[in-house]
């Protein structure tokens, strides 16, 4: 369709020009008045003074209407009618189709953007002439070649049909570089010509390398994308445990409206815990919902401080805080999905890793319950157990211990360099937490007849101890607490159980013997037991997996490997389904890239290495906005901006082939008439 360049000059020369003629046609002659003698030869003249009025009746007239037309397509030329077009195929071109996240958007005519670059880049080659030849390369943070130079225009065909969409960030540099070695060794018998090559580059234009970019050839910009098109992502995330509890995962993410308006967003919060026994299995349920307020990012400065003069508070982030002590999958999603463009963007997920595997020594004169409670757990979970007495202990202080649980009131001496440890009725040497001492001794101060008086409901460690009400200690020791220490069991003569961390440590004291209290006879206790290791192995742990992006290369060590038996190959199961993976035989074994975003994991799992949560988080992807200009070429307009097609006007051709005609014929009638 062609456009115009000047239409409101040549509306206002037209509401000028074809008055002005009319009018001429509406006024009668007006004669000189002349005395004859007879009248019998002035008809004519007879007819014309039969009215005396300054205007006639418009008849019917060719003349007029052949000038009308004249003076339409005159105007018509004024307009600057002109037409974009894209111009054929040349002798060689090369064409590169971005197939990454941004290009999975739909635009409000229902299509994604890799559809309809493929229609146009379809398009291009069917305008190829016989002899003329191509290359096709699709192209994200990588390029891949789909077809070299060929002539065959079927086999170009397929190969964009064969294009598929992947999650990856775009970058073009590779793909430029890939573009300029297949030109440099492309047989000079089979090239048509010594003209530098078209290339031809079919993207939205959101890379991230644009200022690196250079090209030998004819760079052509095909724009792929509506600037209407909305779109809202989470462009952030990030989770992590509390130090002061490490149970607690703290989870923030941020978000982004691309779109032209400000807008409302429900934020979502979803929670999978796994079953060791069934890894596989998923059930999820809601834990939190959030709304954020998001201003669009095309803003300006200006705009925003004017929305927030009309009371629009911008809020953009969301915080989350679990309190979990298995492993788990975490759901961040955005519910805002009516007119949203992209998919990829709504959803980011984190891996909360399962318990680490704790190495437990207990160091007793003997203690029965104590003893069996360790062993218990050690047979059902993946904890290792040793049991030792005080003289060994102290003969040689051991160094490859988790946890150590000092029992029965034995105060240690010393303490490895590293570890968390579990007293019962006794304080670790050294600390900032002490055991009151009687003045002038060094025998601590005990207290008989001790009661528990409150404690933390909400704590990990005590997590459904509903029991500890009932509690009643025969005697305990009194502690000198210092304030940065937790105290989550207070007696009515000062506190039973104090949580105190002192460098890289966790140290938790029960200021009392179990078998001094009413622990051991109730279920509460190994209850309590459980929970105090998982939070020892959550604070030995205090770094979550971390999201990769699409395309992540998962490298898993040797050792973790064996751990998962005498295994050929495994399952790499994922969002696009699952795929076979062969096993080398020695040396570092890496995983096939992650390129769709989502949850995937191994079958059979892999120690430490259970499942990978691949999230997009790019503002760049996630902008829908297409660019108007060239990747790395602000001077190469897009095309569909008017400059980056070719222009043909078509003013010269209405004057050429229609005007000039049109006025030799009016010409012709007029002098025909006048020789009548």
């Amino acid at each position: 369709m062609p456009t115009f360049l000047n239409p409101w000059w040549a509306l206002a020369a037209a509401g000028i020009a074809i008055p002005a003629l009319l009018i001429l046609y509406f006024l009668k002659l007006r004669r000189r008045e002349m005395e004859v003698s007879s009248t019998l030869l002035w008809k004519k003249a007879i007819q014309d003074l039969q009215v005396n009025a300054p205007f006639q009746k418009l008849r019917r007239n060719l003349l007029l209407i052949l000038q009308l037309l004249l003076l339409a397509l005159l105007l018509a030329a004024f307009a600057r009618p002109v037409m974009n077009y894209t111009p054929g195929a040349g002798k060689t071109t090369v064409l590169l189709i971005d197939r990454s996240a941004s290009m999975s958007a739909i635009d409000p005519d229902g299509r994604s953007r890799l559809e309809e670059a493929k229609q146009r880049a379809r398009q291009f080659i069917s305008t190829m002439d016989r002899g003329a030849t191509a290359m096709l390369i699709a192209f994200d943070d990588q390029p891949l070649l789909m077809q070299s130079f060929t002539t065959d225009t079927a086999a170009l065909r397929r190969a964009v049909d064969s294009i598929t969409p992947s999650d990856r960030h775009t970058k073009l540099e590779l793909s430029y570089q890939l573009a300029e070695a297949q030109m440099a060794f492309f047989d000079e018998e089979l090239r048509p010509t010594q003209d530098m090559p078209d290339v031809v580059v079919y993207s939205d234009g959101r890379v991230l390398d644009a200022e690196r970019l250079t090209i030998r050839g004819n760079l052509k910009y095909e724009r792929v994308g509506n600037a209407e098109t909305k779109n809202i992502g989470i462009v952030a995330l990030s989770a992590k445990r509390k130090y002061e509890r490490p149970t607690e995962v703290q989870i923030f993410a941020r978000l982004a409206n691309f779109g032209s308006e400000p807008t409302r967003a429900q934020v979502q919060l979803s929670i999978a815990e796994i079953d060791p026994l069934d890894p596989a299995a998923e059930q999820w349920s809601i834990r939190s919902v959030v709304e954020a307020s998001l201003p669009p990012q095309r803003w300006t400065d200006e705009q925003r401080a004017d929305a927030e003069r009309d009371g629009f508070a911008a809020s953009d982030s969301v915080e989350f805080t679990l309190d979990i002590t298995t492993a788990a999958l975490v759901r961040v999603e955005q519910m805002n999905k009516e007119g949203d463009a992209l998919a990829v963007d709504d959803v980011a997920h984190v891996v909360i890793p399962p318990p680490k595997p704790l190495a437990i020594l207990l160091v007793t004169e003997g203690n029965w319950f104590t003893e069996r409670l360790i062993e218990v757990m050690s047979e059902v979970s993946a904890q290792t157990a040793q049991i030792t007495t005080p003289a060994s202990y102290e003969a040689q202080v051991p160094q490859d211990y988790d946890v150590i649980v000092f029992d029965r009131g034995y105060f240690p001496k010393q303490l490895p360099s590293s570890g968390n440890f579990i007293y019962f009725g006794s304080v670790g040497p050294d600390l900032k937490i002490k055991a009151a001492r009687q003045p002038g001794t060094d025998q601590p101060i005990i207290l008989d007849e001790n009661y528990v008086l409150d404690w933390k409901r909400d704590h990990p460690i005590l997590r459904g101890l509903l029991g500890l009400a009932r509690g009643g200690i025969a005697r305990s020791l009194q502690l000198e607490v210092p304030l940065e220490s937790e105290r989550i069991v207070e007696g009515y003569q000062g506190p039973l159980m104090v949580l105190h961390r002192e460098g890289a440590s966790v140290h938790l004291v029960l200021a009392f013997d179990p078998l001094e209290s009413f622990l051991p006879t109730m279920t509460i206790f190994p209850a309590m037991m459980v929970n105090a290791l998982q939070y020892m192995s959550a604070a030995g742990e205090m770094n979550l997996r971390q999201s990769l992006e699409p395309g992540a290369v998962v490298r898993v060590p040797r050792p973790n490997l064996e751990r998962a038996g005498a295994i050929r190959s495994l399952r790499l199961i994922g969002p696009d389904g699952s795929r076979e993976v062969p096993i080398t035989d020695a040396g570092e074994f890496a995983l096939p890239p992650l390129d769709r975003v989502g949850v995937h994991r191994t079958d059979p799992i892999i120690p430490q290495f259970e499942r990978f949560a691949v999230n997009l988080l790019s503002d760049n992807e996630s902008n829908v906005l297409p660019v108007d200009h060239a990747p790395g070429y602000p001077t190469i307009a897009a095309a569909g901006t008017g400059e980056g097609h070719a222009r043909l006007d078509l003013w010269w051709w209405i004057i050429a082939c229609a005007a000039l005609p049109l006025l030799f014929i009016e010409w012709w009638i007029y002098t025909r008439r006048v020789h009548l």
